[in-house]
């Protein structure tokens, strides 16, 4: 009886790419000998039955052979590469093919044509099912134990090796006694009399059914992954053409209003997740109003894919019309988070809304669990102090407190989603923030500020999308 693991001993690791290359090189060192001795082999002149039964059984260890080498290779290579751009590591790994031994019974069979007799192996009445007190079929009757569409195949082979003394190589399906359908492999050569004419046909007969099956599930797991990369890279390329059509268009400085005197001076920056390839649920916006007033709003949905972009759409949507209506923050908020309870796919929010106007410079914000806006002054940045907000979708009937504040000339204000510092960082986000307001001051335009965060952390490994978005107060 073999040992039993200790408990505390490690599992097997999967070999690397070096153990499966000195696999490869044994697997070939001994096709090559197999070869080697198949070939001394075939100088016998083929009248005894011990011999021609070795000479098939190199010439199937050679086909086992080269399977085994085109595996090791696959295992070497990975998944056959898919024409496509590059897309996210996928969220769930598919199931692997069921274990099962490759090798198989093999059995024998000579049919002499002069006597009208039949030889099988008891290995062969094993792989038929068959009662091995049973006398063994003729090739006439070979074909009833087959699948009807196969049995044209078998006829072909048969008259093949009989009439034009053409080596037997393929495969069939037998129907055994107990209904159970099994793939048979066979090969075989006529044996020639004195006089040239075909005296015999032998045969080895292999069932390769495990071995069919196993490679008939390892190409369905491969074409299974690759329709799953090409249905991500859709579903990527469409999240990336929805985000685009609904974010603002603009891109580097917004000046506003658009007409009279200047106000704001704004700037935004979206940034893509390092992780992962999917596009999430960041938006950033800034709308002049109706009545001269500016909304900037800033959020993120749970979630990836286009199921979330196309959320994300419905709620900027939403933000911009209860906005352009009048509605303010602390009201619109309620409401968004009406919208967002009563979708038919459940989701979660964060948002800060805020709605400056520009003749008291007197910011209106909200939020729904998100970040505080940053305000930074002559060079040194504070957190404003957040109003009462729950995340969006959370619970029914939610209330949003609503705050003001006065800003001046000079002041700079940041928004943000929490995805822009990497929480693996372990440093306080927004101290991080707050720690480049001297910089920040030196900042002559917003667009200046937000290439400085960007900058600061565009590059980290960061596990989220997010937004940044920046209103300098010209005047």
């Amino acid at each position: 009886m073999p040992p039993h693991l200790s408990a505390d001993r490690s599992a097997a690791q999967p070999p690397g790419r070096g153990s499966v290359e000195a696999l490869i090189s044994q697997t070939r060192r001994l096709k090559g000998d197999v070869d080697a001795v198949r070939r001394d082999t075939r100088s016998d002149d083929g009248s005894d039955p011990q011999q021609r039964w070795q000479r098939a059984l190199y010439d199937l260890a050679l086909h086992q052979l080269d399977d085994l080498d085109e595996h090791l290779a696959q295992l070497r290579d990975g998944p056959a590469p898919v024409d496509v751009a590059p897309a996210a590591a996928p969220d769930a790994v598919p199931p692997a093919p069921r274990r099962g031994s490759l090798l198989s019974r093999v059995g024998s069979a000579e049919w002499n044509l002069l006597t009208d007799e039949a030889s099988w192996s008891g290995e062969l009445y094993q792989i038929l099912g068959r009662d091995p007190a049973t006398p063994p079929l003729t090739l006439d009757e070979l074909p009833s134990l087959l699948l009807d569409e196969d049995r044209p195949k078998l006829t072909a082979m048969v008259t093949n090796c009989l009439v034009d003394a053409k080596p037997i190589d393929g495969e069939f399906r037998v129907v055994r006694p107990d209904g159970e359908v099994r793939t048979v492999h066979m090969m075989g050569e006529p044996v020639l009399d004195t006089d040239g004419s075909t005296a015999s046909m032998w045969a080895v007969l292999r069932d390769v059914s495990e071995l069919r099956r196993s490679q008939r599930e390892v190409s369905e797991t491969r074409d299974s992954l690759q329709r799953h990369r090409h249905h991500a890279q859709s579903e990527h390329r469409l999240a990336v053409e929805l985000q685009e059509a609904v974010l603002p268009p603009w891109r580097g400085s917004l000046r506003l209003p658009h007409q009279g005197p200047e106000t704001l001076d704004l700037a935004a920056h979206y940034l893509p997740a390092s992780t992962s390839a999917l596009i999430g649920g960041d938006w950033y916006d800034a709308l002049e109003l109706a009545d001269g007033a500016t909304l900037l709003s800033i959020g993120d949905l749970t979630g990836h894919g286009v199921a979330v972009a196309s959320g994300m759409a419905t709620l900027l949507g939403a933000v911009r019309g209860m906005a352009m209506a009048g509605t303010q923050p602390g009201q619109l908020m309620s409401w968004l988070n009406q919208l967002l309870d009563a979708t038919v796919q459940p989701a979660l929010g964060s948002a800060v809304c805020c709605r400056y106007r520009p003749e008291t410079r007197t910011l209106s914000w909200a939020q729904a669990g998100h970040p505080a806006p940053l305000l930074f002054r002559d060079g040194t940045g504070r957190r404003l102090n957040a109003p009462d907000g729950v995340l969006l979708g959370a619970t029914s009937g939610a209330v949003y407190a609503q705050a003001e504040e006065t800003l001046e000339v000079g002041d700079l204000l940041l928004l943000h989603t929490d995805g822009l510092v990497p929480r693996h960082s372990g440093a306080d986000s927004v101290q991080r923030l707050l720690d480049l307001g001297p910089r920040v001051g030196e900042a002559h335009t917003a667009q200046d500020c937000v290439r400085l965060v960007v900058e600061e952390f565009g590059d980290s490994e960061r596990e989220d999308n997010a937004c940044v978005l920046v209103a300098r107060v010209t005047s």
